[in-house]
């Protein structure tokens, strides 16, 4: 069997009892899938939630993946959801001690990541647009991010909310977090009235829908309906846009450059036209085929993962589930 690349791991952020958040990152792995269909992509959450990450690089280490390149989806990574991580992939190297891993960034706050986050405001203000400089003078955005016992991954919200802030015209910029970190969701919006704001909008930074979003949009609700006289607007998260896809990628990129077992396979046609080694990929895969909660791989002779400039330095229940790898499809149901 040929060697396949080196695999993209995404870590994602679990919360308990959330199959919306969880079919959410499926549909994000489905689509990573049917955007760089020569990619290895695997992902899943630190356990005890699911789909489980160790899960995902199970399967494709039993279907010949011995790299991967790891890219966790939280913005804010950092804390215990990092160490979770790190302590899934330190399991999986036990079993498997012919893995290695590289690191990649989170993939915010860049300038891709701050311009969708800008488009999310300016679709919650409606019509029209563009928005001239006087109208965005009159809007304060309220950032949420999830919230953390670890003092620096809740430092990165206020980072990118000041990043937000700078040479978009909004009146302000603020903080906020879904829990357990203050201030929570209304207290955020009273500050946004004590500094005189008249126009908010709340915009989740979460890359996908699910449990927070929810809480953050019924918190929202909650609290405009006891204030009708300021004008409350809720934005969308930013879901998987290709420019969040071609971000994850170029963070994927950046690990297998960066890492010294694996530098080499950054520049190998292999990883970067979408073709496996000896040119297809074995048992005829499907490019476009994935499936929910574990493990994808494209095949085929695609058009290939594009080419990006490089990031600037300062860029900132029911347990079924299926695995689609490297050739073939296989399902698991517990």
């Amino acid at each position: 069997m040929t060697t396949p690349p080196p695999a993209l791991l995404i870590a994602g952020h679990g919360t308990r009892d959330d199959e919306a958040g969880a079919e959410a990152f499926r549909d994000l792995l489905r689509a990573l899938g049917r955007r760089h269909p020569g990619l290895p992509v695997g992902g899943g959450f630190a356990e005890p939630f699911r789909p489980p990450l160790g899960e995902a690089v199970t399967a494709l280490v039993e279907h010949g993946v011995r790299r991967f390149a790891v890219v966790p989806l939280a913005w804010e990574a950092a804390g215990r959801a990092g160490a979770d991580v790190r302590a899934v992939l330190d399991r999986v190297r036990e079993r498997h001690p012919e893995v290695s891993y590289g690191h990649g960034r989170p993939p915010g706050p860049s300038p891709v990541l701050l311009s969708l986050l800008e488009r999310r405001v300016e679709e919650a203000l409606g019509s029209p647009s563009p928005r001239t400089p006087g109208d965005r003078a009159e809007v304060t955005v309220l950032l949420v991010g999830y919230g953390s016992a670890d003092p620096e991954a809740n430092a990165e919200v206020h980072r990118a909310a000041r990043l937000l802030w700078e040479g978009r015209g909004y009146a302000g910029v603020e903080t906020a977090f879904v829990s357990p970190a203050a201030p929570d969701v209304p207290s955020g919006l009273d500050r946004c009235v004590r500094l005189g704001a008249r126009r908010i909008v709340v915009l989740p930074y979460f890359p996908l829908d699910g449990g927070p979003a929810d809480r953050v949009r019924q918190q929202t609700e909650g609290w405009a309906a006891a204030r009708p006289e300021i004008e409350v607007r809720s934005a969308d998260v930013i879901g998987p846009e290709p420019e969040l896809l071609d971000l994850i990628v170029e963070r994927y990129r950046e690990a297998l450059e960066g890492d010294p077992h694996m530098h080499r396979d950054s520049h190998d046609s292999s990883v970067l036209d979408g073709t496996p080694p000896g040119g297809t990929p074995p048992d005829g895969t499907s490019p476009d085929g994935t499936r929910p909660g574990g493990a994808s791989c494209g095949g085929g002779n695609s058009p290939g993962l594009p080419r990006q400039p490089r990031a600037r330095p300062d860029d900132d229940g029911h347990h079924g589930h299926d695995h689609h790898h490297w050739g073939h499809t296989h399902s698991h149901a517990h």
